[in-house]
Parts: C-alpha cells; sequence; structure tokens
C-alpha cells in the first residue's frame, strides 16, 4: 500500500493535536495512533516541517526530552507550565500520557494477566 508523504503528515499532524493540555505521547504511539506503526521517525520530520503543533507534548520512549540545548529546556519549561510532573529528567508517564481512543499499544506494553 503506497502512502502520499502528504497524507502520513497530515494524519500524523492531526494525531498530535488530540493531545490534550497536561498530556504527553512518544512518537512512536503517536504513528500507530494514527495508522502507521513504525513511522516514529516521521512524526519527527512532521514537526519539524509544520507550524502550530503543540510540540512540547512529544517525548521520546519512557518520557524523555529528545531535544537538546535551549529547545529541551524550552520543552521542559511548556510542559511544566501545562502542570506535567517530572521524575528526575523524565515525564512521569504514569500520571501523563495520553492514551489515544481505540490505538493498540505496542506487544511489550501490554501485559499479561497471571497464570
Amino acid at each position: 500500500m503506497h502512502v502520499s508523504p502528504r497524507n502520513l503528515q497530515s494524519r500524523i499532524a492531526a494525531t498530535i493535536r488530540k493531545i490534550p493540555r497536561g498530556k504527553v505521547s512518544t512518537y512512536g504511539a503517536i504513528a500507530r495512533a494514527a495508522g502507521y506503526p513504525g513511522a516514529a521517525r516521521q512524526v519527527a520530520a512532521t514537526l519539524r516541517r509544520s507550524f502550530g503543533l503543540p510540540w512540547q507534548r512529544v517525548v521520546g520512549a519512557g518520557g524523555a526530552i529528545k531535544l537538546t540545548g535551549d529547545s529541551a529546556i524550552e520543552q521542559r519549561l511548556r510542559l511544566e507550565a501545562e502542570s506535567v510532573a517530572f521524575r528526575g529528567r523524565k515525564v512521569d508517564m504514569k500520571k501523563h500520557e495520553y492514551q489515544f481512543p481505540g490505538a493498540k499499544k505496542k506487544r511489550s506494553e501490554i501485559r499479561r494477566k497471571p497464570a
């Protein structure tokens, strides 16, 4: 199945816009919720190319801020202004990770019931 880059970018941007204030999501979770599992790098590319997206709400796996320098500081300050809590250098994902309605989780995120 061929996906046009424009359609990919617009679906990813629409997914990022769904993250509410005070919540965050990972690059990979956004890609899965947009219907493109494995397209985390395209999420980063969409953030670089787009204007007006809540970019501060997108973090790396485990809640890590992946930006560097002043951009990383700005991201943390913006998230703190939205009352997002940190555990050390990472976002407290238990409190602030946004779960996209109907999105499938990665196999590693599915908890198995004890036998």
